[in-house]
């Protein structure tokens, strides 16, 4: 991270109040009620931008439907919650998760993969108490960072779904060193506040993309968790983009693109508050949004396919079609799976599993992953890779 310490400000963005707190003090970072004032100029390539991740997004939205949601959903919340876990230094990959979710496997690091899984979690609840009808506000957020807090491991201390109480910073040893300090606890809840008003402004009339991307860099300068901001600063693109009707399911996610690109996204944040490029920030985040978009479509096109493909060398297998078919559709919901899990799922016997899954690795599109001759698990693998495009799988599942 290139950012340097935020010494100078823009009027534009807020303004910088002095803390006296102990021997040296801090100056912590008030920021503006949105929308910016002036108003981001959208002429020149901004608007072209803008334009571009619109059609990007409607794209996305409507391939997105011709796939069966609770699959889409299923691994595209898996991969953003890998994706976005690994941001925060945690190490597990998409492998990790799913095997997990089948059994607690040998190798899988547990503290990370819990947190992962805790992710998950927090994506589907909000999802869910939108779907319901919950407004995109505090109290959600709140209950979506309880979620996102409950895994036991780091931050579980850190007052899940409860706004911080103390200064918190980013960077540094302390408030007096930090590379930011975001707004004091006395000023949270004004600032926060100022924010639920601007996510349900009315008046305020722009396309939920940009909506979307100034409420990330005002919930990031505000940080009102004492951990879990950057997870959940991530989700809300997302969930607000699905509350003000961009998207019908949450398939898009900028993990992967703020990963690739992690130093241009601190410093377009930090110029925002430093000089009020908004401008600026509008330019990176619009190229991510088109660029993941984009991606977004070609991964679910390339699944629908391989999915057609598949199924057609499933049905060619005669009398064995029937079992061998359910057996083929779960595994490409759930990507790793095990006899037994397939078996109580399914509510087939083990030996008829067993004998679907042997068909299935015969047609190639199956792998069996543990070598053992008991706890076998088995992976869809060109589903797999077509998950990992572009991500970070670092642990090899061994060949058969």
């Amino acid at each position: 991270m290139t950012s340097p310490t935020l010494t100078t400000v823009s009027l534009r963005a807020g303004h910088l109040v002095r803390q006296q707190s102990g021997p040296e003090g801090y100056s912590a970072f008030i920021p503006n009620p949105l929308p910016p004032d002036p108003p981001v100029d959208f002429r020149g390539e901004l608007r072209d931008f803008l334009e571009e991740a619109s059609y990007a997004l409607g794209r996305l939205e409507g391939v997105s439907t011709s796939l069966h949601p609770d699959r889409l959903l299923y691994m595209y919340i898996r991969k953003e919650a890998v994706l976005s876990s690994q941001i925060e230094g945690m190490q597990s990959t998409l492998s990790d998760l799913l095997q997990y979710e089948n059994v607690e496997a040998p190798g899988v690091p547990i503290d990370d993969i819990r947190e992962v899984s805790s992710y998950v979690n927090a994506l589907q609840y909000g999802f869910q108490r939108l779907n319901e009808g919950m407004p995109l506000t505090l109290r959600l957020i709140r209950e979506i960072h309880a979620v996102l807090m409950q895994s036991g491991g780091r931050g579980a201390h850190q007052t899940p779904g409860e706004f911080r109480r103390t200064q918190n910073w980013i960077g540094g040893t302390r408030p007096s060193n930090a590379r930011f300090v975001p707004p004091p606890p006395h000023e949270l809840l004004r600032t926060i506040g100022e924010l639920e008003h601007f996510i349900h402004d009315i008046d305020y009339r722009t396309s939920p993309i940009v909506k979307a991307g100034l409420v990330h860099v005002q919930f990031e300068t505000i940080h009102p968790f004492l951990d879990g901001n950057g997870r959940l600063g991530r989700l809300l693109i997302t969930f607000l983009l699905c509350a003000q009707g961009a998207l019908s399911q949450p398939c898009l996610y900028l993990s992967l693109y703020f990963k690739e690109h992690r130093t241009d996204y601190y410093d377009a944040l930090q110029r925002v508050r430093s000089h009020g490029d908004w401008e600026g920030w509008m330019r990176y985040y619009l190229i991510g949004v088109a660029h993941t978009a984009t991606q977004a479509t070609r991964t679910t096109q390339a699944l629908l396919a391989l999915f057609a493909t598949d199924r057609d060398q499933v049905l060619q297998l005669g009398r064995s079609v029937a079992s061998a078919l359910r057996v083929y559709e779960y595994i490409q919901q759930r990507v790793i799976v095990s006899i037994p899990r397939a078996s109580e799922t399914l509510q087939l016997s083990v030996p008829t599993v067993t004998a679907a899954l042997g068909r299935l690795v015969g047609l190639g599109i199956a792998r069996e992953i543990t070598g053992k001759a008991y706890a076998r698990q088995y992976v869809y693998q060109c589903q797999l890779d077509l998950l990992n495009q572009g991500g970070d799988e670092r642990h090899i599942l061994p060949a058969q």
